[in-house]
């Protein structure tokens, strides 16, 4: 009997991975195909259903191994936990993740020992390239499912994929809800691309292969839970108010949204609008937006006009330091690895984030602008939020180019953390140094880098 997930070790030859290649199912194998899964995989054929993809592992033209990719599951408590994403993009970003659906070895069990791994570590670095051929976009992360009381899943640990927790042991009955069904999986998850989890919980834009997976989040999605929305608008009730005192549409709730939207990611103008027309009724009201004249429980929402005189009239400063105070009050204790982002809304305002780069969300924000060499650029901003933060002690800040200054590292050392800066051509002397005692190679990668260093804290 053929098994689908893994193999004992035996005492047949041990063949090299270099030998297989991976092929997409061409229209004329498909019955085969079809057949073998239906005969020997325990859980039958897959039916198609949404971006669809089965690849065939061959060696020297013969067929060795089968695999079915589809969707992700649309929620994974472990999964998510692991990425560190939240709901708003969890949703956007779903597609971004691929489900081995089926894996079926053709061999018999312990006749060819390193098989399966190998197989499987083939199919899936060739997943991305080939999904983007098919559906137009690079997927980030894979996903799969063991069934731990008749697999150990061997196979997977062996070719990398690591395993992050179990599924609830429910399964979808009609469209909407689930029922009690099959006991709980084994989740496996495996990184496509470096730093993958990293793209998928960070707010800012996504590579451009990535771009045609995103969709829009359903009305109502938020990255804040109520109790922390209703934090947030009282924290926002005390920021001073730009506009005259009869506007129907108070500071608090406006500043909250436009919070809210940047926590989800959104950086223009009318993205934020479109942001706040997809709140329920259940949370317009729970912002204290206004209730429509005439009706009971319609609450109108502020428009496009509103967000922009709100923030080209509004004190920036007060508005990051309120933020920020906000933020690091939620987050307790400093993460242990801290990133630096710049983001720019239009050419009205922008935000320096100091990023937690494990769960993706911002511990303090300060407001820039695009201006060079000034109180207000992003390099003068980020050393002013850096000096304001608690002690960095056991942290690590990471940060671009343009932040590898002296004054940055040295602020960094002063409040007891450590710093890991790039190096581009904006240092030449530097870069030059850098290549000169790393012998032209990264100090972390074993190829050589071209075009970039980094200077970290007693290096």
């Amino acid at each position: 009997m053929k098994h689908p997930h893994s193999s004992k070790s035996g005492r047949a030859p041990h063949r090299h991975a270099s030998e297989l290649q991976v092929h997409l199912l061409s229209p004329k194998e498909k019955n085969r195909f079809q057949q073998l899964l239906a005969q020997q995989h325990y859980l039958g054929d897959a039916k198609p259903t949404g971006d669809f993809l089965c690849q065939v592992v061959t060696r020297h033209g013969k067929w060795v191994a089968l695999l079915v990719w589809g969707p992700a599951a649309l929620k994974l408590a472990d999964r998510d936990q692991w990425i560190g994403w939240h709901a708003t993009l969890q949703l956007e970003r779903l597609k971004l993740i691929a489900q081995n659906r089926r894996y079926l070895l053709l061999h018999e069990r312990g006749t060819e020992p390193n098989l399966a791994s190998q197989a499987l570590a083939a199919a899936t670095r060739a997943l991305p390239e080939q999904w983007q051929q098919k559906f137009g976009y690079r997927p980030l992360l894979a996903e799969s499912f063991t069934d731990p009381e008749a697999y150990a899943g061997t196979c997977y640990k062996a070719s990398g994929w690591v395993p992050v927790g179990f599924s609830k042991g429910h399964r979808r009955h009609r469209a909407d809800y689930y029922v009690p069904g099959e006991r709980p999986k084994r989740l496996w998850c495996k990184e496509l691309t470096p730093d993958a989890r990293a793209t998928l919980r960070n707010p800012s834009e996504l590579p451009p292969d990535c771009a045609a997976a995103v969709v829009a989040a359903p009305h109502g999605v938020l990255p804040l839970k109520m109790a922390q929305q209703r934090s947030l608008l009282e924290v926002f009730t005390q920021a001073p108010e730009p506009r005259a005192r009869n506007t129907r549409f108070r500071i608090g709730p406006v500043l909250a949204l436009v919070a809210l939207a940047l926590l989800a990611g959104k950086r223009q103008f009318s993205e934020i609008a479109r942001f706040a027309t997809r709140l329920t009724p259940r949370q317009r009201a729970a912002l204290r937006l206004p209730r429509k004249k005439g009706t009971k429980a319609f609450y109108e929402v502020p428009s496009y006009s509103v967000f922009y005189e709100v923030l080209t009239r509004m004190d920036p400063e007060a508005f990051a330091e309120l933020l920020s105070g906000w933020l690091s009050r939620q987050q307790g204790l400093l993460p242990g690895v801290l990133a630096l982002d710049g983001k720019m809304i239009r050419d009205i305002i922008g935000t320096l984030s100091v990023v937690d780069t494990e769960e993706g969300a911002p511990v303090a924000l300060g407001v820039m602008d695009q201006k060079e060499k000034t109180e207000r650029c992003e390099l003068k901003v980020a050393q002013q939020v850096l000096a304001k933060l608690p002690p960095l002690l056991g942290t690590t800040v990471t940060a671009d180019p343009l932040h590898c200054q002296k004054e940055t590292a040295r602020l960094i050392v002063e409040q007891g953390g450590d710093y890991f800066l790039q190096i581009k051509g904006n240092q030449p002397t530097l870069l030059a140094q850098a290549r000169k005692q790393t012998g032209g190679g990264s100090p972390l990668l074993s190829r050589p880098a071209a075009t970039t260093g980094a200077w970290k804290n007693g290096g």
